[in-house]
């Protein structure tokens, strides 16, 4: 790689001169290390090895009167500026992946949703509300990736096996590197909590650290994961409880409002534990190699993936016949409506895609699997029209 140093004179015609030696320098480059005051050059160098190769630059530098306080480097690859993004945009996209994007998404949308619940009216969805909506999701989203990090942590080489495209499974984050973001997102998460000031936000983070922390890390009495049932428990109780009533209760302390228990709310609890519960059951099923062979007692270790499989399945579809009972009794037409059909609508997707899983391929699993956290999405949708 070829570097100059700065020098405090213009010299318009050297890209000029470049062109010429261009011809036996093949991708030559002159790089200022500061802001010059000429527009940046960029001719390319790969490699100046021969005396006519060096004599030639000589000429040009001496021509156009460049300073010897340039340093010219050689280089065989392109462009450093254009190999140093690549690298930003790889660790990056390595950080997103770390992250488990889909249960990102998820945390949103539930926080969302569940946020909604308590207003009565436009006038409700205020500045005060989206600054204590911004004030969940924030720390909430933290401890996200403090959960899921820890996670990977401690089943690294579980990943191998099952998913060895993860980041630290495929060696693109180190377990250094990983181990400082769990531990920043958590110190941040409950820095933030506290600073709020919301007890039920702080409770809500309190929880999500105690059973995240059980389910992943392998000490005596922990590592829930092992066990389907206690495994499925932690799930649970996060996405389908502490979300719901904790984020609820948010809301309306940021309103200063009393807690009442809406209807809203026990829908969308009771409909939250089925759906985790499925979701719990669910993502092992593509991991049974792995899981067998580190003796995770998963459902689908035991019963195996394909009763496991249909099992989750007649789970959702119950679970969206009742939904649709329970929004044929809300108060408004338009809103019987948007539930009715909007959960008959997610049953017949779900029906429809289930027929085309290949039980035995992991990529047609995974795949599902990905779906069933789509339905999870539109699923906080439609919880706000439930009144």
């Amino acid at each position: 790689m070829l570097h100059l140093r700065a020098c405090s004179f213009q010299f318009p015609s050297v890209t000029n001169g470049l062109e010429g030696a261009s011809e036996q320098a093949e991708n030559a480059r002159i790089i200022p290390q500061w802001k010059l005051p000429f527009p940046k050059i960029v001719s390319s160098i790969d490699r100046i090895n021969s005396k006519k190769n060096t004599n030639t630059r000589d000429k040009i530098f001496k021509r156009h009167k460049v300073s010897k306080r340039y340093i010219i480097v050689a280089s065989s690859s392109g462009h450093s500026d254009i190999s140093s993004n690549d690298g930003f945009w790889k660790q990056l996209n390595a950080f997103y992946q770390f992250s488990r994007p889909h249960t990102i998404f998820g945390t949103i949308m539930g926080i969302s949703s569940v946020s909604i619940l308590p207003t009565k009216s436009l006038a409700d969805i205020s500045p005060t509300f989206f600054v204590g909506l911004l004030k969940a999701l924030i720390p909430s989203l933290l401890m996200n990736v403090y959960v899921v990090g820890l996670n990977q942590l401690f089943d690294v080489e579980i990943d191998k096996v099952n998913k060895p495209n993860l980041p630290l499974a495929s060696g693109e984050i180190s377990m250094e590197l990983g181990t400082g973001i769990v531990i920043t997102s958590l110190l941040m998460s409950f820095g933030m909590g506290i600073r709020f000031q919301s007890p039920p936000l702080l409770t809500a983070l309190i929880v999500s650290f105690l059973l995240g922390s059980a389910y992943s890390i392998e000490l005596p009495l922990l590592r829930w994961k092992r066990n389907a049932v206690t495994a499925a428990i932690c799930i649970m109780v996060v996405r389908a409880i502490v979300v719901q009533f904790a984020f609820f209760a948010h809301i309306q302390y940021v309103l200063a409002r009393p807690m009442p228990y809406t209807r809203s709310l026990i829908f969308a609890v009771t409909f939250m534990c089925i759906f985790t519960a499925v979701i719990a059951l669910f993502k092992d099923i593509p991991d049974v190699d792995g899981d067998r062979n580190f003796g995770i007692q998963s459902f689908s270790v035991r019963l195996g993936q394909e009763r496991v499989f249909w099992l989750c399945i007649s789970m959702l579809v119950a679970a969206y016949g009742v939904a649709m009972v329970i929004g044929a009794t809300t108060s408004s037409l338009s809103n019987r409506l948007v539930t009715g059909v909007g959960h008959f609508l997610l049953a017949c997707f779900l029906l429809f895609q289930a027929q085309s899983v290949d039980i035995s391929s992991r990529v047609s699993v995974t795949s599902f699997y990905m779906f069933i956290w789509k339905l999870f999405y539109a699923e906080y949708l439609l919880i706000p029209f439930v009144r």
